[in-house]
């Protein structure tokens, strides 16, 4: 009797999770709008551009988003981000930040305390480990540290990141 208790117990719970991931605030940003407002994203917004990306990170999701900030671009390579800019190299592009999203929303929540390799949009998989660090609770994606999360959109939700993720 108690093992049946114990799995309605999980599957009323991953009905919550299911239901809540799938719920959209009505008022509100989108993710589109949360970065363009944010001048440490200007990098960002623009490649989201380049790469024919903002019509899906304004659509339903929803999403979770890795956001690296300009200094994270300003960190690569000399004219890596220039080269990605490029027209004639938009599908790179597209694959580079399509890396940077999960599909449903992910809260700090749903990571702290656990370690996972999550598929992102890409359909390559980031490592996400939420064991904390020397210091208290910390969140890292493959080699790049979480220092701002739980951004709320409309359609998701966004954790920024100091490094630029690379399939």
């Amino acid at each position: 009797m108690k093992r049946r208790s114990i799995i309605k117990s999980f599957a009323a719970a991953g009905m919550l999770a299911a239901v809540g991931a799938c719920a959209q605030m009505d008022d509100g940003d989108d993710i589109v709008d949360i970065a363009s407002s944010n001048p440490d994203f200007s990098t960002l917004t623009a490649a989201i551009g380049a790469a024919g990306l903002t019509d899906t990170l304004r659509g339903p999701g929803p999403f979770t988003v890795f956001a690296p900030t300009n200094a994270a671009f300003d960190a690569l390579p000399a004219g890596t981000l220039d080269m990605l800019l490029m027209p004639e190299n938009k599908d790179k592009l597209a694959s580079i930040l399509t890396y940077h999203v999960v599909p449903g929303a992910v809260t700090s929540d749903q990571i702290l305390g656990k370690r996972m390799n999550v598929a992102t949009v890409q359909g390559d998989t980031v490592r996400v480990d939420g064991t904390g660090g020397k210091y208290g609770a910390a969140v890292r994606v493959n080699d790049a540290n979480v220092t701002n999360a739980d951004i709320m959109a409309t359609n998701g939700v966004i954790h920024v990141i100091d490094k630029v993720l690379l399939p």
